[in-house]
């Protein structure tokens, strides 16, 4: 039987402190960092997408970060297909490659190699949903998906109307509900010789560091970063102006909403993201779940780590 490449997965909800351990492993591994983020692969989007800075990455090597213009299409197929090459890249040199990032599905996509063969080119459907998404509302949309995949529409946020188009047509092209499929891949064994841990704290810390973080995204001039982007001819309907901290900023610039309520919708839908993805990352399997508080530090957590990831990195 052909010898699993070796693989690193550290993901977590947003600002548990993901990106600093990620790198204290790299450098104990000999390894080097594949982003699993769907907002850090676009230029020009550094502060809202609290991307690591080329000084804090200690010269550890990053790929999938800045690759891509906010215009350009990015998706799971996309993200599949970049990291397999990053990780044959990254193990032909001796080196372990190590998934970084908060995007579920994306890690979802590449661990257990999902075939997304099955995606139909008709896509008539796709123009129709989006249709109805411009003409009724987002919520509109997803109530449509809650009719038919109940639990898709608990797992997926209104405003990701990609994603919610996805599944209703995922529904119309096979009969079957998405959120099966998902559970179907996950019983898949893994394609790597892996480790997946989930990072994680008590929520009112993991609360109170989104608020702390949205704070110093405008300190660092987030506004001026989406004015920016907006200058360049990015506009709402694109998917990289729908991520977190520029659609509510846009909504401000806009005049949709003032200053204040774009700030409290940020803080919120943040907090609101992080505890989709722990439900997401508590129904995956074989995830060995790192709790800071059962630790007194990050070398603790490292340590942990580095010992669970014996069998891989031998």
């Amino acid at each position: 039987m052909e010898k699993k490449l070796p693989l690193i997965i550290l993901t977590g909800p947003t600002a548990v402190g993901k990106t600093a351990l990620s790198i204290k492993l790299a450098r104990t591994l000999n390894g080097e960092i594949i982003s699993a983020d769907s907002m850090q692969v676009y230029r020009h989007m550094d502060i809202g997408s609290a991307k690591i800075k080329k000084e804090e990455m200690e010269e550890i090597p990053h790929h999938l970060i800045d690759i891509l213009e906010p215009w350009e299409e990015f998706n799971v197929v996309t993200f599949q297909k970049k990291s397999k090459e990053a990780i044959w890249d990254i193990c032909s040199r001796g080196k372990i490659p190590i998934l970084t990032g908060g995007t579920g599905f994306y890690i979802q996509s590449v661990l257990y190699d999902i075939d997304f063969a099955e995606n139909g080119e008709d896509n008539r459907y796709r123009k129709e949903l989006e249709e109805i998404a411009k003409d009724k509302g987002n919520d509109y949309l997803h109530s449509m998906l809650a009719a038919v995949d109940k639990k898709s529409a608990e797992a997926i946020h209104a405003n990701n109307v990609k994603r919610v188009i996805r599944a209703l047509e995922y529904f119309m092209e096979t009969g079957q509900k998405i959120s099966e499929h998902n559970e179907t891949e996950r019983q898949k064994e893994s394609a790597y010789n892996s480790r997946y841990f989930v990072l994680t704290d008590n929520r009112e810390k993991i609360y109170d560091r989104i608020n702390q973080r949205v704070d110093k995204m405008l300190e660092d001039g987030l506004v001026e970063e989406v004015k920016k982007l907006r200058d360049m001819g990015c506009t709402r309907n694109m998917v990289s102006m729908q991520g977190l901290g520029y659609k509510e900023i846009l909504d401000y610039l806009e005049g949709v909403t003032d200053f204040d309520r774009a700030v409290y919708l940020l803080k919120r839908d943040t907090r609101h993201f992080a505890k989709r993805q722990l439900t997401w990352f508590r129904r995956e399997k074989e995830v060995i779940w790192v709790d800071r508080e059962h630790f007194l530090s990050d070398d603790g957590i490292l340590e942990f780590m580095i010992e669970k990831c014996k069998g891989v990195i031998e």
